[in-house]
């Protein structure tokens, strides 16, 4: 077996340029093969640019390809389950953007899919693979803050291109919660280690019926609380905050971390007044102390590279399946409590 696995990108669109041109740039494990597209302009346009050798102009020619291992599948949310499932009846490995599909029970389909072809199928979390990710979750389960006790996150944007945008269709799966709400959950699930117990969302509904801003909290059984907000109009920090008994990490880019100086900080709060009276502050120590990581690679080309890992090494994927269909559980409840079923 070759120690490179050979990539189909299957769409054009914003996320598979991205993915594509960190695989190109710095993906150590993973050559991109060929591109397929239902317009044969936008395909060979994409290929050019690139030197992807294949080009196809529809999906099914992209799944016939012998020469792609593996297929990245960036099409829209409403075509994940159909077009991963085909892929891995076509005899692919699928790397499939978040949100994975549009339920969870279209997503245990997927895996059975998997299973019945023996071929790997994980979602496309990509800050997963970044060190950055794993240097905070070694900080938190090292004690570093103590006991975890609450997480909050955002991640928002404000666009004002309606027309024509996936995000705004609910047939195409739209949605904030969709497209950058399921980060959120994926981290706070993430680190609180187990699935919650309570979940509690609001919402409001842009014109065009999907949602364009939802908060929403978390309860785990451990008695940690999370809470994020997430939405297509309106400004956030997009940081996460976990915070212990003993301080807190902040993260001020955690969904695409850079590749070089990717930062985050240990912090603590002044001890209450009442606390330092009674000789009860606590030792001395750093308010704060930001640390740097350096990931080698574009964040696109780590997460090919760690599907490469599970592929060619039998390693464990970044994001399990028991993850992924978890993810999905809380996706339907929050969006079945904000009135957005698909």
């Amino acid at each position: 077996m070759s120690d490179r696995l050979a990539w189909g990108i299957l769409g054009t669109g914003n996320i598979a340029r991205q993915f594509a041109d960190g695989v190109i740039g710095s993906a150590r494990r993973s050559t991109i093969v060929a591109v397929g597209s239902r317009s044969p302009d936008s395909a060979n346009t994409f290929a050019e640019s690139r030197e992807i050798p294949n080009v196809h102009g529809s999906y099914d020619a992209l799944l016939a390809d012998p020469t792609v291992d593996a297929i990245y599948n960036s099409l829209p949310n409403s075509l994940h389950h159909e077009w991963t499932i085909k892929a891995l009846r076509a005899g692919k490995h699928v790397l499939c953007e978040k949100p994975f599909a549009l339920t969870a029970s279209q997503s245990k389909e997927m895996f059975d899919a998997a299973r019945k072809a023996g071929k790997v199928l994980v979602e496309a979390f990509m800050y997963r693979s970044h060190p950055l990710t794993h240097e905070v979750i070694d900080s938190l389960r090292g004690g570093e803050i103590g006991e975890l006790k609450m997480i909050r996150t955002s991640f928002c944007y404000r666009t004002q291109r309606v027309e024509g945008n996936v995000r705004f269709d609910k047939k195409l799966g739209g949605g904030g919660l969709m497209d950058v709400g399921c980060y959120c959950i994926n981290l706070s699930r993430l680190l609180a280690g187990e699935e919650p117990v309570e979940i509690h969302a609001s919402a409001h509904l842009h014109e065009r019926g999907v949602d364009d801003l939802v908060v929403a909290t978390m309860k785990f059984p451990a008695g940690v609380v999370a809470s994020f907000t997430c939405g297509m109009s309106v400004h956030a920090d997009n940081t996460a905050y976990v915070c212990g008994s003993d301080g807190y990490i902040e993260v001020p880019i955690p969904w695409k971390p850079p590749p070089q100086q990717a930062a985050y900080t240990i912090a603590r709060s002044t001890p209450p007044k009442m606390d330092l009276a009674a000789g009860t502050g606590g030792a001395a120590r750093p308010p704060r102390e930001t640390r740097f990581v350096d990931a080698g690679s574009q964040l696109y080309a780590l997460e090919a590279d760690d599907f490469a890992s599970a592929v060619l090494d039998g390693k464990p994927p970044a994001v399990s399946e028991a993850d992924t269909i978890g993810n999905m559980k809380v996706l339907d409840e929050i969006g079945r409590q904000i009135g957005l079923t698909f």
